[in-house]
Parts: C-alpha cells; structure tokens; sequence
C-alpha cells in the first residue's frame, strides 16, 4: 500500500508534482498475493541469469563457438539479462518490502533502459534471421559475408537505432506538466504509463509510441517473415529430404524463440487494444511481468537442448572447471 503525505493532495493542483517522484504499486488487484507471486517470479528471475550467463559465459570459453550464429546468440543473451534486470528487483522490492517509490527521474531511466533493451532484442533477432538466411541461402559465401567486421557494424546499428528511437521518450515526457499524485499502477515504469500521469495534452506521446514500435518491432516482424520465406524457398528446392530436415533444423531453435518473443508481446498489445474493459487489468500487468521473465528463461534451455555445438561446449566448459578445481 502507497502511504502519502496528508496535506499532499491539497497542493497537487497548483504545482509540478515530479519532485515528489512516483508510487508503483504493483499488481492492482492482487495486492494481497505479492509475496506468493513473488516465489515464482524470483525463482524464473535466477533461472534466466543462471541461464544465459552460462550460455554467455559457454559461448565465449568455446573457440568452437566464435561464430556468426553464436555471437548473435550472446549478444540475445546479454539483452534478456538486462532487461529483466531492469525490471525485477525493483519489483521483487515493492512485494517483499512495500517499496514502492521511485524517484522520476529514475522512473524515466528504467522505462528508457526497458524499451531500449526490449527494441535491441528485437533487432538481435533480426539479426540472427539474416545470418539463418545467408547459411542457408547463400551457404559458400556465408564466411565472406558475415566477417567480424559486418557484424561489429550489424551491432553498433543495432544499438544506435534502439538508441535513436528511445531516447526522445524522454524528452516528450519531460515537457509534459506533472499535477497529480504520480500513482502507476504497475511493478515497472513505462511510456504511456507515465505519460499518463500528465495533466497535459499526450497525443503527441501517443503517436510517437506508435511510430516507434511500428518502425522497430513491427518492421523487424515484417524482415524476419521476408527472411523465412526466402529460407523455405530455398530449403524446398534442395533435392534429399534430409538435406531439407537438416536446413530447418538449424532454423528451429531460432524460430521458437521469435515465437516466444513476438507472440506474447503482440497478445499483450491486442488484448489490451481491443479487450483492455474486458479483461483485468492485473492480468495485462501480470503479463508484462511473466514476459520479462519468461523468455528469457527459456532461451538457454531452447538453444541448450536443440543445439549440439552448444551442449557439447558446456559440457567442455564445466569439465575443464572440474579438473581445474582439483
């Protein structure tokens, strides 16, 4: 429960309320089960570091795995870390502590590394799309395309344009006048959550948001499905059916994780769009901490099961660690 000052809401009115920071209050709705809810969204929240900083830590042990496919993998890694970093302890806090204030500044800093991170996720996927493509589709020329020089380049493009496109957020809600006692109801901060904290006009804020989830996700969908249907055309006109099964099988683990990715991202957004009166809206907020965990929890274990250089390589990272340890 957010505790305010009494003679906070006689003043509010009249004055820029940022200095007094902001009040996330959770889960609205389930306030009497955050310390249950937190069990589990801890327990996937150590699972996800433990997961992909073995993977990380496996890509980088194993010259084996200095490869274009496994570097995007690392670098996907790394985002999924950060950005459920970004958002857990702080929510972890507000259940088993009832800390629930943030400053505003720190509310910005948190929603900018959240849509940064989630934005640079994307583009990693993108990546990894591309790099499918040129193996399959162009497999003899695969080296002299993607050489370490493309994909330095690849990953400074990708973290300048989630740079590029996030970072105005912060202005557009810094000019927005603040008069009210700053409660969101949520475990995290967000655009439009703050936004709408505002006494002012936010359309800008609106089309904004849309402009940058269409011009990052929503093209980054639209290249990854172009991609793939460049992959499966190449892919059918192979002449074994086991030169086929062993093409999409490259493929496969790199597809479940843009169905991990992109399909609860766009469930939340649709439900929210056309069923946000229907349904709780503790379910959409319980959703949005579920996906910042999920994910990447599952990521290492998608990569780890389905990918033999990867298994091989913990395996050789672990028994080198034993033999050293006696």
């Amino acid at each position: 429960m957010v505790l305010l000052p009494a003679n906070s809401a006689a003043s509010v009115n009249n004055s820029d309320t940022r200095m007094a920071g902001c009040f996330l209050i959770g889960i609205p709705g389930l306030e009497h089960l955050h310390i249950w809810l937190s069990i589990p969204l801890c327990t996937m929240y150590i699972a996800a570091l433990a997961g992909n900083g073995i993977l990380i830590c496996v890509i980088l042990s194993q010259p084996s795995l200095h490869e274009p496919m496994y570097i995007f993998l690392s670098m996907l890694a790394s985002a999924d870390v950060l950005l459920s970093t970004s958002t857990m302890p702080k929510a972890l806090a507000n259940f088993w502590l009832g800390s629930s204030h943030i400053s505003f500044d720190g509310c910005l800093t948190q929603m900018f590394f959240i849509h940064f991170l989630f934005v640079a996720d994307s583009a990693v996927l993108l990546a990894m799309a591309f790099d499918r493509y040129v193996a399959i589709c162009s497999p003899l020329r695969y080296a002299t395309i993607l050489t370490s020089m493309v994909i330095g380049k690849i990953t400074t493009v990708t973290l300048t344009r989630s740079f590029i496109i996030m970072f105005p957020s912060i202005f557009l809600l810094k000019r927005l006048h603040y008069c009210r006692i700053n409660i969101i109801a949520h475990t995290f901060c967000e655009h439009m959550g703050i936004a709408r904290l505002s006494c002012s006009d936010i359309s800008i804020n609106v089309w904004y948001g849309l402009a940058a989830a269409l011009l990052s996700t929503g093209l980054d969908i639209i290249l990854i499905a172009v991609s793939y249907i460049h992959i499966l055309r190449a892919v059918f006109r192979l002449p074994s059916r086991d030169a086929r099964s062993k093409a999409l099988s490259t493929c496969g683990s790199h597809v479940c994780v843009i169905l991990l990715f992109y399909v609860p991202a766009l469930f939340s957004v649709f439900a929210y769009r056309f069923g946000g009166r229907r349904i709780p809206r503790y379910v959409h907020i319980l959703l949005a901490n579920l996906y910042v965990v999920i994910p990447p929890m599952l990521n290492p274990i998608i990569y780890g099961v389905r990918t033999k250089q990867i298994l091989e390589g913990a395996k050789e990272m672990f028994s080198n660690i034993i033999k050293e340890s006696k």
